[in-house]
């Protein structure tokens, strides 16, 4: 999903957003220095095969996914993080590593990190390495409609 589809689909929703060109940067804590905004906000999208269907985990960038307790919240038998080769294909336009965390619109179930709900703006990458969006997270909430739950835990 190019950005421009991107923007579309906020603008349809009468969205407001911010779209932050920023230097090539790969991972989401790059992402967040190089574009100036703070770890806590900067939502990174995890893909993750549970019980053999692909699925995003979105967390802070300060945060990594717990898959144990992936396991025990949605009472299944695997959750593990999806290598690149099992998602490249799923994202059409997008970069490897840069897909906006709505799964809505790739029809997969989106889990959000409890830990990103606390916060009012969220940025996340645009589909490529070079551009992020940076919005309410209210506003991203009702445009994805995610399951919240308590899956992340705070870089040691």
């Amino acid at each position: 999903m190019p950005l421009s589809k991107l923007t579309e689909f906020l603008d349809s929703h009468d969205k407001k957003y911010m779209v932050i060109k920023h230097s090539n940067a790969y991972t989401a804590q790059e992402v967040a220095a190089s574009a100036h905004i703070p770890g806590k906000e900067m939502a990174k999208t995890v893909m993750a095969n549970i019980d053999g269907t692909m699925s995003m985990i979105v967390t802070p960038s300060t945060h990594i996914v717990d898959f144990d307790r992936v396991k025990e919240v949605l009472e299944t038998e695997e959750a593990a993080l999806a290598s690149e080769e099992e998602f490249q294909d799923l994202f059409p336009g997008c970069e490897l590593g840069a897909m906006p965390p709505f799964g809505n619109l790739f029809n997969m179930e989106t889990y959000v990190a409890a830990a990103l709900t606390e916060d009012e703006e969220i940025a996340f990458n645009a589909g490529n390495h070079r551009e992020l969006v940076k919005m309410r997270y209210d506003d991203y909430e009702e445009l994805v409609e995610p399951t919240i739950m308590p899956l992340a835990v705070r870089h040691a």
